[in-house]
């Protein structure tokens, strides 16, 4: 959240030159995580609506429709979602679930039979067809959801 504000502060000319530099470069996706839904409601028996009432909400901050073909989420513990041939409107979000299920514009399935993000903490990563971190989400323990 710093970097955002940081970003619009920069866009502003209200953050001094020092500042700036260290913003890093991930600074300017357009695509962003929004909240995390880390621990899914009542008891985890990795049931299919268990691990869907896990997800990661991502929004296309910008104007104009971004293609997201390629682009890959993961975490710290080296599981990887890599979006298949998708498209996402300005303004708009999907959701991220771990499970699996159909796709649709608003709603992408991992199809993982277990839970991916850590309550204890853990970290999100959203990385380009290419690998370029275009952002990043950290928690510590928490009960329910972060936002980012």
């Amino acid at each position: 959240m710093t970097r955002r504000i940081l970003t619009t502060l920069a866009a502003a000319g209200l953050a001094s030159v020092g500042t700036l530099a260290a913003i890093p470069a991930d600074a300017a996706s357009a695509i962003q995580f929004r909240t995390i839904y880390v621990n899914s409601p009542g008891t985890d028996t990795r049931s299919n609506s268990s691990l869907n009432a896990e997800y990661a909400t991502l929004k296309n901050t910008s104007t104009t429709t971004k293609t997201l073909t390629g682009v890959t989420v993961r975490d710290t513990s080296g599981h990887v979602y890599k979006f298949g041939t998708f498209k996402l409107a300005g303004g708009a979000s999907v959701k991220l679930h771990t499970g699996k299920g159909t796709n649709t514009a608003v709603h992408r399935y991992w199809g993982s039979g277990n839970y991916i993000w850590n309550n204890s903490g853990d970290k999100a990563i959203l990385k380009s067809s290419g690998g370029t971190t275009l952002d990043t989400c950290s928690w510590a323990t928490v009960s329910s959801t972060t936002a980012c």
